[in-house]
């Protein structure tokens, strides 16, 4: 007789694993460490860099005014040379302007005076607009650092001159001593003219200078200008 296999108890002993089954390790066995990731470094920054910024350029003009003059200009005198040779193919006459320029054009000499004073007004226009075409204009406005993060497009801002004059004038108007200030803020320089009423004037110059530079600074400025101070005693 075969006696068959009763329900295990609590204190009955669990059937052993098979042998293919390997053991989970109760601690973490160490591990070789990751090779560190070398991150490329960064490109070099630009001159100007300050304080992990970029220098902005200063944004250039639409010049809607000299391309509007100019526009307007060779579209009048090519609508009436277009006109007066639409009316000549329909068989009447060229228009005495025309025919007098022409006759113009055909008898004087080269080193005519009239001839002479046309060259030079139209290489003048054409300097001109050659400046215009290879300069940003709006010199009225002080670019702005942008942040060094920044994906391109990158951000640009502008201060006005006289946005920048007030703050700086402000500043100075703070230290003790300065009665009035009159601040002229310029592309490369930052004139600033002070009253003393009462300390040491070349005292408050020091002040004068460390305080404008400090704000100056804060402003962010994109190529900053050079803060020269002048003072003078004012009595009452």
């Amino acid at each position: 007789m075969t006696t068959e296999p009763g329900p295990l108890g609590r204190d009955s002993a669990a059937p052993s694993a098979p042998a293919h089954q390997g053991r989970v390790p109760l601690t973490k066995e160490p591990t070789e460490p990751e090779p560190p990731h070398h991150t490329a470094p960064p490109a070099k920054s630009a001159a100007g860099d300050r304080d992990g910024r970029r220098s902005s350029h200063r944004p250039w003009s639409a010049r809607r005014l000299p391309a509007a003059l100019v526009a307007s200009v060779i579209l009048v005198a090519a609508g009436a040379a277009l006109i007066d040779v639409v009316a000549v193919r329909a068989g009447r006459r060229a228009a005495t302007w025309r025919r007098h320029l022409a006759d113009e054009l055909a008898t004087r000499p080269v080193d005519d005076v009239w001839m002479l004073t046309g060259a030079a007004v139209a290489a003048a226009v054409g300097l001109w607009l050659i400046v215009l075409a290879l300069s940003p204009g709006l010199r009225h406005q002080l670019p702005l650092r942008s942040p060094a993060g920044c994906p391109p497009p990158r951000l640009r801002a502008a201060l006005d001159r006289d946005g920048a004059a007030v703050l700086l004038r402000d500043a100075a108007l703070r230290v003790p001593g300065v009665a009035a200030a009159r601040v002229r803020v310029r592309r490369h320089r930052v004139k600033a003219r002070a009253d003393v009423r009462f300390r040491d004037p070349q005292e408050v110059k020091n002040d004068l200078a460390a305080v404008l530079g400090e704000e100056r600074d804060r402003l962010a400025l994109g190529r900053p200008p050079r803060v020269v101070v002048r003072v003078r005693r004012r009595t009452p």
